[in-house]
């Protein structure tokens, strides 16, 4: 596998992104990684990995970079998690689609990137900023996933239940049982919008699980189970819509 730690440029700055892919086989299909809240960290080059193991080019950016270079939350306390809502709190759609457009330049200059075949996933906090990127990028995203997504219905003008009609590609939304950020009737929200969008989804339930179960090293959280479950829907999604022409 070939790994590099890297500067992108944007419209805001030097974004640091981890990026990682297969040695040979390629060019590959491009998947873009957005970050929960809790930080770029090594939990999540590991997920990238697996991404990558089975032969994609998976893009990994700090999101915070324009507060903060390095950012991992360490105790989940008020105080400790302080920090990381005024980070996130400081991101908006608008400023990820950016990202995303900055991520999708990198990629175009890549030989190893086949940016023609080009994905995303998003979990927690990421879960609006893949459906504003799919939204405003429709001819250059064939399919996002958001794992048990926050803040989907809001009375934003842009917020997620409001870009479903501009959303062509597949779309898989994979919803915790337990989440009080997105609790059944904003998910019921969600997917109403989704039907009436015309969107082609699949939204799922993870009953037994709670908000975070896909990481594994989320103490008393992860749920193997439903993590594995969440692994085979997206590579199946990523099989289908970023390796057939």
């Amino acid at each position: 596998m070939i790994e590099l730690h890297l500067d992108i440029a944007t419209a805001d700055g030097a974004m640091n992104t981890f990026i990682v892919h297969p040695e040979e086989g390629g060019p590959h299909p491009v998947v873009l990684f957005y970050m929960d809240a809790p930080g770029k960290r090594e939990e999540l080059h590991d997920m990238a990995r697996r991404l990558a193991s089975v032969g994609y080019y998976v893009v990994l950016p700090n999101l915070y970079y324009r507060r903060t270079r390095e950012f991992e939350l360490k105790v989940r306390t008020p105080e400790g998690m302080a920090p990381m809502f005024e980070l996130m709190n400081s991101l908006s759609n608008a400023m990820v689609v950016r990202d995303s457009e900055a991520m999708l330049r990198h990629v175009d200059a890549q030989p190893a990137a086949d940016a023609r075949r080009v994905g995303a996933v998003g979990y927690c906090m990421s879960g609006p900023f893949v459906f504003a990127a799919a939204a405003a990028l429709p001819d250059r995203l064939r399919s996002i996933a958001a794992l048990h997504p926050a803040n989907m219905v809001t009375e934003a003008d842009d917020s997620p239940h409001r870009l479903t009609a501009r959303i062509r590609c597949e779309t898989y939304v994979g919803c915790a049982g337990t989440d009080k950020w997105a609790p059944p009737a904003t998910v019921a929200t969600l997917e109403q919008a989704m039907r009436d969008g015309g969107m082609r989804y699949r939204l799922e339930w993870y009953p037994g699980a709670e908000h975070g179960f896909v990481f594994p090293r989320r103490e008393g959280i992860y749920q193997r189970e439903s993590a594995e479950r969440h692994w085979e829907r997206l590579f199946a999604l990523f099989d289908r819509t970023l390796r057939a022409d």
